[in-house]
């Protein structure tokens, strides 16, 4: 989403000619499934983690160009809004003891970018969603510098001609208005890439869309927003409704949202790309002067501009990227489902078993996605999203059952044996399943903890400002954030 392009107004003329390229690069794309030779011998895995960043008393600090400056390191980028940013990892293997080694680089990059942010007033923090977020700190004014977010911006009002409309219940309720996307911003996601071939892409997209609300349930970490308490993971809810390019008449129509869970089955990664191309307009209509098919009829690898550029502006949950490295083409699966945090630890931890659990359901004879309708697999991802760990999941044999049953029961021994299969070391899958493992037993993820100590905080200092509770319950959360503890073992009090 932060790719750098030019501002600029788009005229009828572009719209046509993209919409054209479009349609080239999908004829040159079929045909490269069938006849070129994708990199997949040896997977590789990626992270991205985005980050908000808070200022001395624990608001939203607006900072990041002054941040990211400081930082100076080409991993660290800038996102939607001027309190966040993100850090891009080095694809790696899953092999051996691969998962140790990532978590003492994250944790070496991250203090070392800590101390950066602190000589220019702010602090990093690892968080689904800031509590101490407030409607004046989601305006126009709050969006980074990049001129893409700003025609992002133009394109969205200008598709739905008047202001998004969020509303969202939970144990409170939330309904305002915005004029801008800036809500978006207070989404912070952590993002797992798995780089698979042609032939594998749908088996995995199937699986990762099983599993994503064992994933929300897990791994929530957004309980509240606007100074209310409402989805366990509520950046899902506002996610979706702060990017909607549909007012309500489209909504009654069908018009797919670009946020996006799906709603079928697929057989193809090309499903995923036409559908893209035939359900959705462009909003950032910018050609390049590729000819993907001149380039491939001489034997080189297009690029794909426009699809890839289309394909970055819907934002489904589990995403199809094509890439091109070292003029060798490849596919991800882009996992976007869960938030960032708490920990370093919690956050490998939820990779393992993300990884682990999609190997393990891609080598069952029978597929999972045979047997649950992709209906109930969206049922699951919203009520993981609405109640946390405490939700009630529906799954093939078991009926419907409590998340942490779930994945007691059935979910962990599938997830080790699928690391296993990736050649992750004994003492790694024991200390990262049993992060997992700990937090069902004990039923305290993220989103809980932070639920529990607010109300703790909150309760012994009425009837002071509610704001001032959630910026203690933040400062409590970052110096926890800080000793990579597991959040299980996290105290109330």
């Amino acid at each position: 989403m932060g790719e750098e392009v030019e501002s600029q107004d788009f005229s009828r003329y572009d719209r046509q000619r993209y919409r054209e390229k479009l349609h080239t690069c999908l004829d040159v794309f079929a045909r490269m499934l069938s006849e070129s030779k994708f990199d997949f011998e040896r997977p590789l895995t990626g992270l991205e983690i985005e980050f908000n960043l808070v200022d001395e008393r624990n608001d939203p600090a607006m900072r990041n160009a002054e941040v990211l400056a400081a930082i100076a390191d080409v991993d660290f980028q800038t996102e939607l809004g001027q309190f966040n940013i993100e850090i891009n990892v080095r694809p790696r293997s899953l092999m051996g003891g691969a998962a140790e080694e990532l978590e003492a680089e994250l944790r070496a990059s991250l203090n070392a970018a800590e101390e950066h942010a602190r000589s220019v007033g702010a602090h990093i923090v690892m968080i689904g969603m800031l509590p101490t977020l407030a409607p004046e700190h989601l305006t126009g004014e709050a969006l980074s510098a990049n001129p893409r977010y700003r025609l992002i911006n133009e394109q969205i009002f200008a598709a739905r001609g008047e202001d998004m409309y969020i509303n969202i219940d939970g144990p409170e309720r939330l309904a305002t208005h915005a004029d801008t996307i800036a809500p978006e911003a207070a989404c912070t996601s952590v993002q797992f890439h798995l780089q698979v071939s042609p032939d594998d892409y749908a088996r995995t997209w199937n699986a990762a869309q099983c599993i994503a609300g064992v994933q929300l349930a897990l791994g929530a970490n957004s309980p509240f927003f606007f100074g209310k308490e409402l989805w366990r993971e509520t950046r899902v809810a506002l996610f979706e409704q702060a990017t909607d390019t549909r007012p309500q008449e489209l909504k009654e129509q069908g018009v797919r949202p670009r946020v996006w869970f799906g709603e079928r089955w697929i057989t193809s990664v090309f499903d995923q790309f036409e559908e893209n191309v035939r359900y959705f307009p462009a909003l950032l209509p910018l050609c390049d002067d590729e000819n993907p098919d001149a380039v491939l009829r001489r034997g080189d690898t297009p690029k794909l501009g426009e699809l890839r550029m289309h394909n970055g502006t819907i934002y489904r949950w589990n995403r199809p990227v094509y890439d091109v490295f070292r003029d060798r083409p490849h596919l991800r699966v882009e996992n976007r489902v869960l938030p960032a945090g708490p920990t370093v630890v919690d956050v490998l931890a939820n990779g393992a078993f993300y990884y682990g659990l999609l190997r393990g359901l891609i080598e069952q004879d029978r597929p999972l996605w045979s047997q649950l309708s992709f209906p109930a697999a969206f049922d699951n991802f919203e009520a993981g999203a609405r109640r946390g760990i405490d939700a009630h999941l529906f799954w093939p044999g078991l009926g419907d059952v409590p998340a942490t049953e779930l994945v007691l029961r059935r979910l962990l021994p599938l997830a080790d044996e699928g690391l296993v299969a990736w050649g992750v070391d004994t003492a790694v899958r024991d200390r990262l399943l049993g992060v997992i493992e700990r937090r069902c037993t004990t039923g305290q993820n993220g989103a809980e903890w932070q639920a529990r100590m607010f109300n703790h905080i909150d309760d012994r200092r009425q009837p002071l400002d509610r704001r001032d509770s959630f910026r203690e319950m933040l400062r409590r959360y970052i110096e926890l954030m800080h000793t990579n503890e597991p959040v299980h073992n996290w105290r109330i009090g």
